[in-house]
């Protein structure tokens, strides 16, 4: 496996990264706005599912509006994130709070998987006005933990 980071360590794009003023910072800067655009519309839409505003407002309506927001800022987030990673692969990869970063990211990513596979399919029965189901506010309670986690690791990996 250290051969694989050591290769993209080799990268021409880990090398411009590290050899060029500012560029990290910069990937720094724009995954934190990624981060936001992923987490804050992700957590606003899984506080829907757990009830707030449950009368005034559509879990389709929320669903609409939140989450393209988010799957931007995952896209933004992942790039930049990869990018950051190459010029330091070996190093960053030691760290335990690598495995638990990508493990975290596994587990929102399986846990959004089966909720718009199964229990967003039948949102037509609980989209006002009606509590969530069970199934839905577990899937809330693991995305608002997981993204959180993935939080929480990603500052460790990147400061310890």
């Amino acid at each position: 496996m250290d051969t694989v980071f050591s290769w993209l360590e080799n990268t021409w794009l880990a090398e411009i990264i590290r050899s060029t003023a500012y560029l990290y910072p910069m990937l720094e800067s724009i995954h934190i706005i990624g981060i936001a655009l992923l987490i804050g519309p992700a957590a606003a839409f899984d506080l829907r599912l757990l009830g707030v505003g449950r009368r005034t407002l559509r879990v389709t309506t929320a669903a609409n509006y939140l989450l393209p927001l988010s799957h931007l800022g995952f896209v933004i987030a992942a790039a930049t994130g990869v990018a950051m990673f190459l010029p330091g692969a070996n190093l960053l990869a030691d760290r335990g709070s690598a495995s638990w970063k990508l493990g975290l990211i596994l587990l929102a990513g399986i846990n959004i998987l089966i909720f718009h596979r199964r229990t967003y399919r039948s949102v037509a029965d609980w989209d006002a006005d009606q509590p969530t189901p069970v199934a839905a506010r577990c899937a809330a309670v693991v995305s608002l933990t997981s993204w959180t986690g993935v939080t929480i690791a990603g500052r460790l990996l990147a400061y310890t």
